[in-house]
């Protein structure tokens, strides 16, 4: 696992749980206070553990930590930009979902995402497939779709359905694609093309 994911959810724990929740995870894991580095790769073991020993210090179930972590990560800027370039509104987001895989793959090569299928069953109602090798990003992924969402000013139900054949479910019940005001995005960060 690239150890940016690591990273992410290390980043999720200090803010949300404080830094002793770090510490003792670190301490478990053995690393040192600093914890993860972003762009080393480390054993899927090492991931499994530091879910595990979250689950038991936050008492949060893994479902429920995954998807928390997915909104947070949806929330920084850097992914934020990349996920609103998916088009002007949450029914072009989902559409967009399909290519999510390569677009991050051009910035982070070895990073290895899941494979992100949506499927239109009715009228706003939408399931995405989720294949990773890894499990959990269903949830992540959930997280994620509910907190663009919000950025989107959407109003949308968003359930995590039980896998069937290895395939993660996320259901999408989108009501509205603008509910309320959504959160302003410019194609260009505010101090490109400033003049000085």
């Amino acid at each position: 696992m690239l150890g940016i994911v690591n990273k992410s959810i290390q980043a999720f724990l200090c803010k949300h749980h404080g830094s002793m929740v770090w510490r003792e995870v670190a301490d478990r894991l053995r690393l040192g206070p600093e914890g993860f580095e972003a762009m080393l790769t480390y054993a899927d073991e090492t991931t499994e553990t530091l879910l595990a020993v979250a689950e038991g210090l936050t008492g949060k179930t893994r479902e429920t930590l995954l998807e928390d972590i997915g909104a947070e990560v949806a929330q920084t800027e850097s992914l934020r930009r990349l996920l609103r370039f998916g088009g002007p509104d949450y029914l072009e987001f989902l559409y967009s979902l399909d290519e999510l895989q390569g677009r991050a793959q051009m910035a982070l090569p070895d990073l290895e995402l899941p494979e992100l299928t949506l499927q239109s069953e009715a009228q706003g109602r939408f399931t995405l497939l989720v294949r990773g090798r890894f499990p959990g990003w269903g949830a992540v992924m959930a997280g994620l779709m509910r907190a663009m969402a919000d950025d989107y000013g959407a109003l949308v139900l968003i359930d995590l359905l039980e896998p069937r054949g290895g395939v993660e479910r996320v259901q999408v019940e989108l009501h509205f694609t603008t509910y309320y005001v959504a959160r302003q995005f410019d194609l260009a960060p505010p101090e490109f093309g400033e003049a000085e």
